[in-house]
C-alpha cells in the first residue's frame, strides 16, 4: 500500500505524534487503525505538509523527499522488509531513522522485525545482535569501533543487504550511509561499502554564551535553552544529535572558548547532563571550554597558578563532579592567554603546564583536552602570525598523552584564504587538531554563498613537506605521518535557532562539508557538494550539475571580491561587517587593516620572507623556499609573503596593480553569474527556498560590488595609478566609504 507520507519530510525532523502513527496503519499483518481514523490521519499529514513549514530548510540534509515511482519501486524490491534489534536507544534510533527515511523515498513504511525474516531483507546489526553479522564477525575486526559495513549477500537462497559493525553506533552511521545512498540514487547492485573514521575525535565547537548570545554566530540565538534546562529537551537538540550523527560528527563543546566560569557550576553541569543524555544514542559527547581562573570564580581561591597543589586539587574533584554527572564527559576545550584570557602564563607558567594539569585531572576518566594555539601577546609583535609557532614550537613532546593541541588552518584567524598554519609541519611528537570555521566570520556571514568545501580541502591536501613530499596537512590530523593515535579535528558551528539552522540554507553545505571531511579528509569536495545538493534540493543532474557549479567557484570569488592576491584582514573593525582598508589607530596596531596589508605609494604587500619578518623559515625548507621565492611563490599568496610594487609583473604579463583591481571586479561577476544560474532553476526548487536564496544573492551582489568599489577607492588613493581599462571608476568617493557605519551589524556585540 503507498504512503503519501513522503511529503511529511517538507515538514521538519521532529518525529510529530502523527507520523509515528502512521505506520501503524500500514503494516501487513499488524494492528491497524480504523478506516475512518487513517483516512481522518492522513488528510491532516497531508494538511500540514502543504502548509506548515514545507520547505522552510529545517530538514537539513535529511528531506527523504520522494524519489521517482519507477526508482522507488527498484530499491523496495531490493531492500525488502528490515530485520533489526531495538534493545538499546541506539539501536532503536537505527530503526526509526530507516523507518523515516525509507517511508519518506520509497512512499511505504518498511515492516519491522527485531529476529530472523525468511525472504530478501535489509538485516542491521552487531556480532552481538545478530546472528548474521555474528558470521561476519572477521570482516569487521578492522573497522573499529565506529566503522562500518554495507554490503549485498547471498544468504541461504536469500538477498539481504546488510548495515553490519562492531558497535551499535556504527551501525547507526551505516545506516545513515545507505539512506544517503537511496536520496542520491546509487545503485546497490554488488553493495560492498567499508568505513571507518580516519579521525578519532570530530567536534562541532560552539561559540554560545549562557545567555544565548552566540559570538560570530549569524543564526539566531543559542541552541541551548539554558534557562528551561535540565526539565525541558527541545526536541531540537535531538535533531541536531541526527544531524550529527548522518555525518559522523561525534562531539560537541557547548559553550564559548571565552568561556564563563558558571559553565562549570552544579546548576549548569546538571544542564549539560541533560543535553549529554539526548546525545547518547548519536554517539555524540559532550564537552566544555573550561576558564582557566575557575578555581578563584568558583572555588574561592587565590589563584590559578597551574603548579600549585590547592588548584590542582580543585580541578581533579571538578573532574571527578563531571563525571559523576556525565560518565561519556568528552573533557575540556581551552582558551588560555589570547585575546584577554586568563591563562597559566599570568604565573610564568608555560602553555604545556597549563594543559597538562587539566589533563591529569581528566586522565582517569578517559578525558581530553583541547589546547587552542590561537594565541597573541598584549604587546603587539612585529608579525602576529609568528606568534603561535615562537610560544609552541619548543613545547613540543611536552604535553600529556591526553592533549591536544587545537591549530587553526592558518596562522592569522580564519581569513577567506591563508596559507596553511606552519605549526602543522613543525610538532612531530605531538597530536595537533585541525580547527576549521564553520560560521563565516570574514566570509559575509550567512548571506553570502560561499561553500567552505574548498577552503577545507586546500587546506587539508597543503603539503608541509616536514617529512619530504605527501607529507600533507590531512596526514598530519589523521596522525598516520607522525603515528599518534590521539587524533581530532574540530569546526566552529554555524548552527542557531534560525530555522535553516544555519542562517541559510546554503550555510548547511558548510556544516555537511565539515562533517564528511572530518570523517575521511581524503574525500572531494566537488563529491560532497554533490551528494548534499541531491539530499537538499534534488537528485535531478539538471538541479545538480548548476548548483555544485556555483558552490565551487563561490569560495574563490568571495577571496576574489574581499581578500584578492594574498591580501587578509581588511574587514571593518569589531564585527568584521564591510570592506575597511582603512582602519587604523586604537589600542593595538594588528587590530587594523593596515597593518596588514601595508599599503603605500611604493607598493602593498606584509614582506614575511628572510628579509622581513621571516614568517617563511617557520616553515619546512623547501616550502620556505618556495613562499620566500617572489617568482615561486602562488599569486594566490603573493602579498600575504611579499610587499611588491604596484607595476611588479603576474606570470600574465600584466601588472599587480591592474591584476589586483581585475580580481575584485573577477569576484563580482561570479556572483552575477551564480544569480543567473539559480535564476534558471526557478521552476525546479520550491519556491520558499528559491526565493530567499534569491534574495541573499542579490545582497551578495551588492555587497561585493562594495567590497570591490570600497577597496579599489582606497587602493587608488595609495597608487596614485589609472585603473585599467575596462574597469569602471567606484561610483563614490574613497571618503564615503570610510564614513559608512554600522553599529548593529551582526557580530557586533552586544
Amino acid at each position: 500500500m503507498w504512503v503519501p507520507g513522503g511529503m511529511m519530510e517538507h515538514v521538519a525532523l521532529p518525529r510529530p505524534p502523527m507520523r509515528r502513527m502512521l505506520p501503524l496503519t500500514l503494516r501487513r499483518g499488524e494492528r491497524r487503525l480504523s478506516r475512518r481514523w487513517a483516512g481522518r490521519v492522513l488528510l491532516a499529514l497531508l494538511a500540514v505538509a502543504g502548509v506548515a513549514h514545507a520547505e522552510d530548510g529545517y530538514a537539513l540534509w535529511l528531506r527523504h523527499a520522494p524519489l521517482e515511482a519507477s526508482v522507488a519501486t527498484s530499491y523496495r524490491g531490493q531492500l525488502g522488509d528490515v530485520v533489526a534489534p531495538d534493545a538499546t536507544a541506539t539501536q532503536r534510533a537505527a530503526r526509526e531513522e530507516l523507518q523515516r527515511g525509507l517511508s519518506g523515498m520509497l512512499g511505504v513504511a518498511p515492516r519491522l522485525h527485531s529476529n530472523a525474516f525468511d525472504g530478501d531483507a535489509l538485516v542491521l546489526g552487531t556480532p552481538d545482535s545478530n546472528p548474521v553479522v555474528a558470521e561476519m564477525e572477521g570482516a569487521l575486526a578492522s573497522l573499529g569501533g565506529e566503522g562500518y559495513l554495507l554490503q549485498r549477500r547471498h544468504v541461504g537462497g536469500r538477498v539481504l543487504t546488510v548495515v553490519a559493525a562492531r558497535s551499535d553506533i556504527g551501525v547507526l552511521y551505516g545506516v545513515f550511509h545507505l539512506l544517503r545512498l537511496v536520496q542520491t540514487g546509487a545503485s546497490l547492485d554488488g553493495l560492498d561499502v567499508r568505513e571507518s573514521p580516519r579521525v578519532q575525535h570530530r567536534v562541532l565547537d560552539h561559540w554560545d554564551n549562557l545567555d544565548g548570545y552566540v559570538e560570530r554566530g549569524y543564526a539566531g540565538a543559542s541552541l541551548w535553552d539554558w534557562h528551561t534546562l535540565p526539565d525541558w529537551k527541545d526536541p531540537r537538540y535531538t535533531d541536531y544529535a541526527r544531524a550529527n550523527a548522518s555525518l559522523g560528527i561525534n562531539g560537541s563543546v557547548l559553550n564559548n572558548v571565552n568561556a564563563d566560569a558558571l559553565s562549570l557550576s552544579p546548576m549548569y553541569l546538571e544542564k549539560t547532563a541533560a543535553l549529554a543524555d539526548v546525545f547518547r544514542p548519536y554517539g555524540i559527547r559532550v564537552y566544555l571550554s573550561a576558564r582557566f581562573s575557575a578555581p578563584m570564580e568558583l572555588g574561592g581561591l587565590a589563584t590559578a597558578d597551574p603548579l600549585e597543589p590547592a588548584v590542582r586539587q580543585w580541578w581533579r574533584d571538578k573532574a571527578d563532579a563531571i563525571y559523576r554527572r556525565v560518565p561519556d564527559f568528552g573533557g575540556f576545550l581551552v582558551k588560555a592567554n589570547s585575546e584577554g584570557q586568563p591563562g597559566p602564563q599570568d604565573y610564568g607558567r608555560s602553555h604545556a603546564d597549563g594543559a597538562n594539569m587539566l589533563a591529569d585531572a581528566l586522565a582517569p576518566h578517559g578525558g581530553i583536552v583541547m589546547w587552542r594555539a590561537f594565541v597573541y601577546s598584549h604587546e603587539a609583535p612585529g608579525d602576529r602570525a609568528t606568534q603561535a609557532y615562537r610560544e609552541f614550537v619548543g613545547l613540543d613532546g611536552a604535553f600529556r598523552p591526553n592533549v591536544l593541541l587545537q591549530v587553526k588552518n592558518g596562522p592569522i584567524d580564519f581569513q577567506p584564504r591563508e596559507p596553511f598554519h606552519p605549526l602543522f609541519g613543525a610538532m612531530p611528537r605531538t597530536p595537533l587538531m585541525m580547527e576549521f570555521q564553520i560560521t563565516k566570520e570574514y566570509l559575509g556571514f550567512a548571506t553570502h554563498l560561499v561553500y567552505l568545501g574548498p577552503l577545507y580541502e586546500e587546506v587539508l591536501r597543503a603539503d608541509t613537506r616536514a617529512r619530504g613530499p605527501g607529507s600533507t596537512v590531512a596526514r598530519v590530523v589523521d596522525g598516520t605521518l607522525h603515528g599518534h593515535a590521539l587524533t581530532g579535528i574540530a569546526g566552529v558551528a554555524n548552527v542557531g535557532a534560525g530555522r535553516t539552522w544555519s542562517g541559510s540554507h546554503f550555510d548547511q553545505a558548510n556544516w555537511y562539508a565539515f562533517g564528511r571531511l572530518a570523517w575521511n579528509p581524503d574525500q572531494s569536495a566537488a563529491d560532497i557538494a554533490r551528494d548534499w545538493v541531491a539530499m537538499t534540493f534534488s537528485p535531478d543532474p539538471a538541479v545538480v550539475g548548476p548548483i555544485v557549479a556555483m558552490m565551487m567557484g563561490s569560495r574563490q570569488a568571495a577571496v576574489d571580491y574581499m581578500t584578492p592576491l594574498g591580501l587578509h584582514h581588511l574587514m571593518a573593525r569589531g564585527h568584521h561587517y564591510g570592506p575597511g582598508p582603512w582602519v587604523d589607530g586604537g589600542p593595538r596596531a594588528d587590530w587594523t587593516s593596515i597593518y596588514y596589508h601595508r599599503a603605500d605609494r611604493d607598493g602593498i604587500g606584509f614582506d614575511r620572507t628572510a628579509s622581513g619578518s621571516n614568517a617563511v623559515g617557520q616553515y619546512a625548507p623547501a616550502v620556505a623556499r618556495e613562499f620566500g621565492d617572489l617568482s615561486r611563490v602562488p599569486e594566490d599568496l603573493l602579498l600575504w609573503f611579499h610587499h611588491v610594487p604596484w607595476d611588479h609583473r603576474m606570470r600574465s604579463g600584466d601588472t599587480l596593480w591592474n591584476a589586483l583591481v581585475q580580481r575584485y571586479g573577477r569576484g563580482v561577476r561570479y556572483v552575477e553569474r551564480m544569480q543567473r544560474s539559480w535564476d534558471a532553476l526557478e521552476d525546479r526548487i520550491d519556491a520558499p527556498r528559491h526565493r530567499q536564496v534569491a534574495a541573499f544573492l542579490r545582497i551578495q551582489h551588492d555587497e561585493a560590488q562594495w567590497w570591490r568599489d570600497a577597496s579599489v577607492a582606497y587602493f587608488q588613493s595609495m597608487s596614485g595609478l589609472p585603473l585599467p581599462a575596462g574597469e569602471a571608476a567606484p561610483p563614490h568617493p574613497l571618503a564615503y566609504y570610510e564614513g559608512l557605519r554600522f553599529p548593529y551589524a551582526p557580530g557586533d556585540g552586544r
